[in-house]
Formats: structure tokens, C-alpha cells, sequence
């Protein structure tokens, strides 16, 4: 009988369902946030006013508001344990996909950049927003706010998508050099 996540399954059709998973919690994700901002009352570019920068990579930027992004403290609270509870979640996931620790971390980046990218184009189709791959987003909030321009987390999500891909199927990115035997 076949399991899901065992040695000899690592398949497409169980990569099909990583996949779909990912996609499905980018929905959930993007309901969310769709909600947060219908309470909000935001339809515009996140903007900062007073913050301190942690550090400016350019493409991402770590900074410390002076005030929370959200209504209240208590919601900022929630939403970062919220944050946190999606990375268990994915992780929960990728555990139970394999016995394989290279096809977990394979799976766990499957899900995480199929949610990822699937959050952007859920929203987009939910609320019109992101209005283009330049528009400032707020990432994550772990362990300072992260900002940037919509289009970094959909690149650096590709290639963990390629990249848990080919360590989920077991293709040579994921593949272990072969132990020669002692003589």
C-alpha cells in the first residue's frame, strides 16, 4: 500500500498536493489579510512615517515602527503569533510528508512558496492589491517589521519552489553523494 511522504512515493502527484496545499493556505492567508485591512480601512501602499532601520538590504528592509501597523497592540500581537503559527503549520507539513529530512525540508519549501505566492494573486483577485510588483508590501513582522517591494518575495519564492522541488522529487540538487564502500 502506498503512503504519502513514504520512501518510494516522493512522486509528482505527491508534490501535485504540496502544491495545492500552498495555494489553498495563500487563500487563507489572503482572506485574512483582506479582512484586516477592511478593518483598517487600508487600500493603499504601506508607508512608515517614524521607524527605526535595523538594516537596508535594498531589496528588503528591517525596520522597528514607532507605532504598530495595526489598530491596537493586542491585534499586533495576535497577527505575529499568527505569523508564527503559519511557519508551525508549514513545518508540521514538510514533517509529515517524509521520513526523509532532505524531502522534508524539500516540502516544507514547497508549501512555504506556494502559499507565499499564491497569497499575492489570491489578494490581487480578492482586493485589487498589490497594484503592481513594485508596491510596497509588509512581509513579516518576526522578529522586526519587514518591507519591500512586492515582486522580492515572489522572486526569492521561485526559487524555493524550484528549490524544494528538486529536493522533495530527489533530483540531483537534493541527491546525496553516494557512500563508497570499504574494502
Amino acid at each position: 500500500m502506498r503512503r504519502f511522504g513514504s520512501r518510494e512515493s516522493s512522486s509528482l502527484a505527491d508534490l501535485f498536493v504540496l502544491i495545492t496545499f500552498g495555494i489553498a493556505f495563500g487563500y487563507v492567508e489572503a482572506a485574512v489579510v483582506y479582512y484586516l485591512r477592511a478593518l483598517i480601512k487600508f487600500h493603499e501602499n504601506y508607508t512608515l512615517s517614524h521607524y527605526k532601520v535595523w538594516l537596508n538590504l535594498g531589496f528588503i528592509t528591517f525596520v522597528q515602527p514607532a507605532h504598530s501597523l495595526l489598530l491596537t497592540r493586542r491585534i499586533a500581537d495576535i497577527e505575529v503569533t499568527r505569523e508564527v503559527m503559519t511557519i508551525v503549520m508549514l513545518l508540521c507539513v514538510g514533517y509529515v510528508s517524509s521520513k526523509v529530512w532532505s524531502r522534508r525540508c524539500g516540502a516544507f519549501l514547497v508549501c512555504f512558496a506556494c502559499w507565499d505566492i499564491s497569497y499575492y494573486g489570491w489578494l490581487r483577485l480578492l482586493d485589487g492589491w498589490p497594484r503592481g510588483l513594485f508596491t510596497r508590501d509588509v512581509f513579516f513582522l518576526i522578529p522586526v517589521t519587514w518591507i519591500g517591494p512586492v515582486i522580492t518575495p515572489l522572486i526569492i519564492c521561485t526559487f524555493m519552489l524550484v528549490a524544494g522541488a528538486m529536493l522533495y522529487l530527489d533530483t540531483p540538487l537534493g541527491r546525496r553523494p553516494r557512500r563508497f564502500k570499504r574494502l
